[in-house]
């Protein structure tokens, strides 16, 4: 059943909901929601959706499979924008209760992940990005705010952590080797594990630096990189490993100070997260741990650090809530962006389209599929991330009307439904003025000029 899920099927392999009835009369539902089937717009796919999370939460498997029932007869991995996020919804809703009741379910799964993205080559990845401006929107506007943070200094430190693969940094080295006073000597230091999210290289991380050094010496830009060494030991390849991993053995929080990442006096350090706090969580994830492994020890820890500027890139969403049936509407209504967006551009049946969707579905899964540590997709909006970071002692910086136009300039090279908003410091990316990314710069209080 595993291939069969993995494939481009359109129509998984379900029970009839009249085989099935319960003392509630649930078994009604199906056909009133069958007589839906051919009129079913965004709005009436929500519900659905909403049904199946709310029987999901409350284990009523029976229920859950008749509205599962439905919506596999709406969902096509080749259709429009809602029938292909609806089949990823199904996936996740599919896996996840055939924990709860194996033998009511027409398949038993014994992986924890429904999908595995492919390791993308550099030449794959730098199209990847270049697809959509979802992660160029949040490069340019970060190292604008960097490159006007960094006038005057002869001397950068950048750590960086993302998962993006060090893409944003080509940019900046080629805007410092411009810089009338002349390029800075830089130094870049980024984690040596990441959290196990798509997109994923084919190329280890001490191929990318040698590969942004030989770039950087061809604009005479003076470089150094580091990798963080976080574990000696090789990541397994399970799911749940790879969780204990990233938490456990990078916890880059624990190892966050001037003595490990090398801080010197005559450096200036600067901290960009882009997608990254998304992947810790609110709590610690290990039993009477003391260990600051959440957003807020983590904030405190690059507080302690004294950077001269913090920049936070990050999906404009609040898909942490405890709640299945919370997280599952908030899913729906934010993830259909990059489906619709899509559509705009690129064939149904096109490969390139199918594997960044299937990079979105493992998110669903993720998001919908999982709880505790393993559910490790927890992104919230930028209004919580503001109030996150004047609680931890930072204060927001304004970007420059220069690093706006840019921002602007990127964006016209795109689908004309791309647009740009402020929220007092903050810069967002709309889709159909739908938020679906922002970018803030922040400072230590006391350092605002």
């Amino acid at each position: 059943m595993k291939a069969e899920l993995r494939s481009n099927s359109t129509k998984i392999s379900l029970p009839n909901p009249n085989l099935f009835q319960n003392q509630r009369g649930s078994s009604s539902l199906s056909g009133t929601l069958r007589g839906t089937l051919g009129s079913l717009d965004g709005a009436c796919i929500e519900k659905l959706l909403l049904h199946c999370a709310c029987a999901l939460e409350s284990s009523d498997v029976t229920l859950a499979q008749q509205v599962m029932w439905v919506l596999n007869n709406i969902a096509s991995s080749n259709g429009d924008p809602n029938q292909r996020l609806t089949s990823w919804f199904l996936r996740a809703f599919i896996f996840r209760a055939s924990r709860l009741c194996p033998t009511a379910m027409s398949f038993q799964s014994n992986t924890t992940s429904l999908t595995s993205s492919r390791p993308m080559s550099v030449t794959e990845f730098a199209g990847y990005v270049d697809l959509t401006p979802w992660h160029r929107f949040g490069f340019c506007a970060s190292n604008g705010a960097i490159y006007k943070a960094i006038e005057g200094h002869s001397k950068v430190h950048i750590l960086d952590l993302s998962i993006t693969h060090c893409m944003q940094w080509p940019t900046l080295i080629d805007a410092l080797a411009k810089r009338p006073e002349g390029a800075p000597f830089l130094r870049i230091t980024v984690p040596s594990t990441r959290p196990p999210v798509p997109p994923l290289l084919n190329v280890s991380i001490e191929e990318v630096g040698l590969r942004l050094a030989n770039f950087a010496r061809s604009r005479d830009v003076p470089f150094e990189f580091n990798a963080l060494k976080c574990s000696d030991s090789n990541a397994p390849n399970a799911f749940e490993n790879l969780i204990s991993s990233f938490y456990q053995e990078l916890t880059v929080l624990n190892q966050l100070s001037p003595s490990s990442i090398v801080l010197r006096e005559d450096e200036t350090l600067i901290v960009n997260c882009q997608s990254w706090l998304r992947y810790l969580p609110e709590e610690s994830q290990e039993a009477n741990s003391c260990k600051p492994s959440t957003k807020d020890g983590f904030l405190q820890l690059i507080r302690g650090l004294n950077p001269h500027i913090i920049t936070v890139t990050d999906e404009y969403c609040d898909l942490d809530s405890p709640s299945l049936a919370a997280r599952t509407m908030a899913c729906f209504n934010y993830l259909w962006i990059p489906f619709d967006t899509l559509e705009t551009f690129l064939p149904k049946d096109s490969p390139q389209r199918m594997d960044y969707e299937a990079d979105i579905g493992q998110k669903i899964e993720n998001i919908i599929g999982f709880e505790g540590a393993q559910r490790i997709e927890r992104p919230e909006s930028g209004a919580r991330l503001a109030r996150r970071m004047k609680k931890a002692n930072f204060s927001s910086v304004s970007f420059s009307e220069k690093t706006v136009k840019e921002v602007k300039f990127i964006l016209d090279e795109h689908a004309s439904g791309w647009g740009m908003k402020k929220e007092e410091d903050m810069l967002v990316l709309t889709w159909k003025g739908h938020s679906s990314v922002f970018t803030t710069a922040w400072v230590p209080n006391g350092c605002n000029e």
